[in-house]
């Protein structure tokens, strides 16, 4: 009989991420009547904002109807309708909890939440019975499950209906066991503009991670009316967008202009649909041109925006598309040193040639170290941080451009009064293309990345482990 009165709470079980929840159920001398699923009281009490787009009954006339051992590819809401039944479930996916097994009674005044990859199975236990479950992928024929035998030794279900008198189909009857089965994947992260130079150090980051993909702007294009359907956008959990126009000057030519809004906003805009669409985290590297520089103190992620040249102004339009996604992290950074060319690089070489330069000194940063960039993106991820904007840079004391050069000069065993500090407006006198207005100040806070337990390597010491690499 079904029980009344019970308040909505969480019943956590051995598997991680399947919750057997307890429902309200109101009832009277005519019957009875529950919230079955109410999104913002469930969220509100911890249950995923999975994004269910599909709902399934399961009618079956007699008890000892069993269905099952299935992991789907998408996440589940089961709840029973009327009648009663048994549930098992078994972890089916990579990882240390692979093959634990967990098994309750439902009825009407329980639900339970079933995580992509968790085998489930139910076993009815009286006539008449329904169960319904909400879902979020819409079924195909090229979907593709993990099965395992209902009678599997290995994870030895109670069955309160042995299944030599329960009913079952003949495709039950030959699934594998526990050995033969292949476990669940996690769902994929695609990383996009794997060939620049943040791009490898994501590659190299994620060189143990059999579900990261990398893709080239050859590879996928963003601005293609066909994007939604180029990949199976529900197996993947994550796109890292290290893909972007960043030739800050040649921006503010015609042709410059126009490339830069479609990389960095025409495809971040269909890259936030995508995810948006399907329960994707899309994480997208910002900058500290979003700024105008003119701030007295280090720039905090809630500042308000305020860029200077085009190339500014698009990674700050694309900011904004990415926060259409309800999944997304705008990683902000500065100063981006990685493989290939790069300031540091040029110091270096222009050192070693005997050649002294004149280098900016009104300009205050931060240098980032690409492994120190890639490193941080996956501990948001894997962290599960909220939603949001996370400033990310090296950390220590700020420096500018003309000592950044000098430090340079000094690591690689030259004389650091070989560089000479000039003001902006001395460096680019002689200029005889654009010039893209800088920042002065790219100073960003890093307090609330480290609150997430992420510690930004000092900027220095990074900068002297690279020149020895």
């Amino acid at each position: 009989m079904v029980e009344f009165g019970r308040p909505l709470r969480p019943l956590p079980t051995p598997i991680p991420g399947l919750v057997l929840w307890e429902l309200p159920v109101h009832g009277d001398n005519r019957g009875w009547f529950k919230e079955n699923w109410q999104r913002e009281k469930m969220v509100a009490a911890g249950l995923p904002d999975f994004g269910p787009v599909q709902n399934n009954v399961s009618f079956n006339d007699a008890p000892g109807t069993t269905r099952g051992i299935h992991a789907e590819p998408w996440d589940k809401w089961v709840s029973v309708a009327t009648g009663r039944v048994f549930g098992a479930w078994v972890d089916l996916r990579e990882g240390p909890t692979f093959g634990t097994v967990f098994t309750a009674e439902i009825d009407a005044s329980r639900a339970i939440f079933v995580p992509r990859g968790v085998g489930n199975s139910y076993q009815t236990l009286e006539p008449d019975t329904a169960y319904t479950y909400l879902v979020n992928d819409h079924w195909s024929p090229e979907t593709s499950y993990t099965f395992l035998n209902l009678a599997d030794e290995t994870v030895a279900i109670p069955w309160p209906i042995p299944l030599a008198e329960a009913e079952l189909s003949a495709k039950d009857l030959t699934h594998p066991r526990l050995a033969e089965v292949t476990p669940v994947p996690p769902r994929r992260i695609l990383v996009l503009g794997a060939n620049g130079q943040l791009g490898l150090a994501l590659r190299a980051e994620y060189a143990d991670a059999a579900h990261v993909e990398f893709a080239s702007q050859a590879d996928l294009d963003l601005t293609s009316p066909d994007l939604p359907a180029a990949r199976r956008w529900r197996d993947y959990s994550a796109i890292i967008n290290a893909a972007a126009y960043t030739a800050v000057d040649a921006a503010e030519t015609a042709e410059g202009r126009r490339d830069a809004w479609a990389a960095n906003v025409t495809g971040v805009v269909a890259l936030a649909r995508v995810a948006a669409e399907n329960d994707i985290t899309l994480v997208h590297v910002s900058s500290d041109y979003v700024f105008d520089g003119a701030a007295d103190a280090a720039y905090r992620e809630d500042d308000p925006l305020c860029p200077l040249g085009v190339y500014g102004q698009t990674k700050a339009a694309g900011d904004a598309a990415v926060t259409t996604a309800p999944r997304h992290l705008v990683v902000r950074t500065s100063w981006v040193i990685g493989e290939g060319r790069n300031f540091v690089r040029t110091m270096a070489s222009l050192a070693e040639r005997g050649v002294d330069p004149s280098v900016v000194d009104d300009q205050v940063g931060r240098l980032t170290f690409t492994d120190d960039l890639a490193r941080g993106i996956r501990h948001l991820i894997e962290a599960g941080v909220p939603s949001g904007v996370y400033n990310l840079t090296g950390s220590g004391a700020p420096a500018s451009w003309a000592r950044v050069a000098k430090w340079v000069f000094e690591l690689t065993g030259n004389d650091p009064a070989r560089v000479t500090p000039v003001s902006t407006e001395e460096y680019y006198a002689s200029s005889t293309g654009p010039v893209a207005p800088r920042p002065r100040n790219s100073v960003l806070d890093l307090e609330k990345i480290a609150a997430t337990g992420f510690e930004p390597r000092d900027a220095y010491a990074a900068l002297r482990d690279y020149l020895r690499a």
